[in-house]
C-alpha cells in the first residue's frame, strides 16, 4: 500500500501562490480606488472654471470687481439674476435664437448629405469612387481663412450675405469632408451579410440605408452630430465675417461687448455661461456614443 505525502517544497510553493494572488488583488482593488480618485480630481478640476464663471454671472458687477468669485461661500447673497435679467433686456435673445437658428440646420443637413454620400463610397460601385473619395480626403486639410474672400464676394453676388442661410451653407460645405470621413470608416465594417440579404429580399439601396445602414450607425453618427454641433454653436470667425447684426449668433454678440480698456463682466459672464451649457448638457447626454462613435472603424 503506497502513501501519497505532499512534499515541503510543494506546500510552500502553493502558499506563496495563494500569498501572490491575495497581494495581487489587493493592488488592483487598491489601483481602482487610485485610478477612480485621479478622475474624480480631473473631473472636478475641469468643472471648476465652469463653476466660477456661474458664480460671476451671479454676482453684481462691484462685487466682481472688489472680491474673487469663490467669496460666495461665505457670502451667499451676493447671488443674483439681475445680470441675467439685464442680459435678456438688452437683445441678447435675439442672437440665442440667431444661433439655434444656424447650429441646428448646420448639423442636420451635414449628418444627411454626409450619411447619403459615405454610404456611397462605403457599398456603391462607380467610375472613379476612390478618387473622388480621395478628393474628400483632401479637403480635410483646406484651412477655412482661404474660402472666406472668394466665398463672400459668391454670396455678394447672390445676395445672401450678412444672412442666416450664408452663415449654415458654409458650415455645411466645411462640415462635410471630415462627417464623410467619419461615417464612411463607420459604414465599411458593418458585415456584407447584412446587405447581401436586404439586396435579395428585394431591398433598393435607398431602404437599404434607411432600414439598415443608418440604424447601426447611431454612435457614429451621435459623434459627429456633437462634434459639428460644437464646432458650429461656438463658431466666432465664420460669424464675424458672413453674419450682420441682425443675424448675428450668440458668439459675435458677446464679442461686441468688449470693451477697449475693459469688459462688461455683468454682461459677458452670464452670456458667455448660457452659450456654454446647452453644449455640455449635449455631451454629457450623448457621451456614450460619443466614445462609441470614437472608436468607429477602428476595429472589424
Amino acid at each position: 500500500m503506497t502513501t501519497l505525502t505532499a512534499s515541503p517544497a510543494g506546500t510552500s510553493n502553493s502558499a506563496g501562490a495563494l500569498r501572490r494572488g491575495v497581494l495581487s488583488r489587493i493592488i488592483d482593488k487598491a489601483g481602482g480606488g487610485l485610478v477612480q480618485l485621479v478622475l474624480i480630481v480631473l473631473a472636478l478640476f475641469w468643472l471648476l472654471p465652469t463653476l466660477g464663471l456661474l458664480v460671476v454671472s451671479l454676482r453684481a458687477d462691484e462685487d466682481n470687481n472688489s472680491t474673487g468669485w469663490w467669496t460666495f461661500f461665505t457670502k451667499p447673497a451676493q447671488l443674483t439674476f439681475d445680470n441675467y435679467s439685464n442680459l435678456l433686456a438688452s437683445g441678447f435673445t435675439a442672437s440665442f435664437w440667431n444661433t439655434v437658428a444656424i447650429t441646428v440646420p448646420a448639423t442636420l443637413l451635414v449628418i444627411g448629405f454626409a450619411a447619403m454620400a459615405a454610404y456611397a463610397f462605403a457599398w456603391i460601385e462607380f467610375p472613379g469612387r476612390d478618387a473622388l473619395f480621395m478628393v474628400v480626403i483632401a479637403l480635410l486639410v483646406v484651412p477655412i481663412q482661404i474660402a472666406l474672400i472668394p466665398i463672400a464676394k459668391m454670396y455678394g453676388f447672390l445676395g445672401i450675405f450678412g444672412s442666416i442661410p450664408g452663415v449654415v451653407l458654409f458650415h455645411v460645405a466645411f462640415g462635410l469632408p471630415f462627417a464623410i470621413f467619419l461615417l464612411r470608416n463607420f459604414f465599411v465594417g458593418i458585415p456584407k451579410e447584412l446587405l447581401e440579404a436586404a439586396r435579395m429580399d428585394g431591398a433598393a439601396e435607398w431602404k437599404i440605408f434607411a432600414t439598415v445602414v443608418f440604424p447601426l450607425a447611431k454612435p457614429a453618427v451621435a459623434s459627429l452630430g456633437i462634434f459639428q454641433f460644437l464646432w458650429v454653436w461656438n463658431d466666432l470667425l465664420v460669424a464675424l465675417v458672413f453674419a450682420d447684426t441682425e443675424a448675428q449668433p450668440m458668439t459675435k454678440a458677446l464679442q461686441s461687448q468688449m470693451r477697449q480698456f475693459g469688459t462688461n463682466v455683468d454682461i459677458l459672464a452670464p452670456g458667455a455661461f448660457l452659450s456654454l451649457i446647452i453644449p455640455l448638457v449635449l455631451f454629457f447626454a450623448f457621451q456614450r456614443y460619443f466614445v462609441q462613435g470614437l472608436l468607429a472603424g477602428s476595429v472589424k
